[in-house]
């Protein structure tokens, strides 16, 4: 059976690779992402893509989406206020993951921290940290967190020190070895294509990937 998903944060850098690795994936017979404005050009020739620009504020209201497989790569900087980050990192995900397991969804891939713990002092990490518990208390048969350390690849809009990153950042991992390898920075089209395996796989439970998996489950995806 073909299965449908749903997208959130389509216009970041692992959003978009996910935008556009997912349109050209026979496996998905729909893909609709959600946005809070129109997308840069992708290539809908086939007509499954369905991009809804909504009001992240309003979701409850605006809701009449259905899908098997939920994939949420929305985030903000860690420069946004407090309330910025909360909404955007925390509420909108979760609010987004109810409204669609109550539609249906069985799957959902999302893109956290490396470190994201409820408990955590660094504010970051918790509120990530919360995102992940609140979104695995909604019964999802397949939950997959991802958490990343230092995201690499070119983003639409430019972020401060993203250009060093993408410099140094590939030097910097052959140094993290053993336990310092979750620490390695991974490009985002390799985060996005996992993510996508991971899904496909459609193992039961909860399931936590750092860049050892994330690399690991990139290379499985065909």
């Amino acid at each position: 059976m073909s299965r449908t998903a749903l997208l959130l944060g389509a216009t970041g850098l692992v959003g978009g690779h996910c935008l556009n690795q997912l349109v050209t994936d026979s496996r998905y017979s729909r893909v609709t992402a959600l946005t809070r404005g129109p997308l840069a050009r992708v290539d809908n020739s086939d007509g499954r893509l369905d991009v809804r620009v909504i009001d992240f504020e309003r979701l409850a209201e605006q809701w009449d989406f259905t899908a098997t497989d939920v994939y949420c790569c929305l985030g903000t900087t860690g420069n946004s206020s407090r309330e910025t980050f909360q909404r955007v990192d925390h509420d909108y995900p979760v609010e987004v993951a109810r409204l669609a397991r109550k539609a249906g969804a069985q799957r959902l891939a999302i893109v956290s921290a490396v470190g994201a713990n409820p408990r955590s002092r660094i504010s970051m990490l918790r509120v990530k940290g919360e995102t992940e518990r609140d979104i695995v208390a909604l019964g999802y048969e397949c939950v997959e967190l991802f958490q990343p350390a230092t995201l690499l690849g070119d983003r639409t809009t430019p972020r401060s020190g993203q250009g060093i990153a993408n410099a140094v950042g590939p030097v910097a991992a052959r140094a993290m070895l053993g336990p310092l390898r979750r620490f390695r920075p991974v490009r985002a089209e390799v985060l996005a294509t996992a993510m996508i395996a991971a899904l496909q796989r459609d193992e039961p439970g909860v399931h936590t990937r750092t860049y050892p998996e994330i690399v690991a489950l990139a290379k499985t995806a065909h």
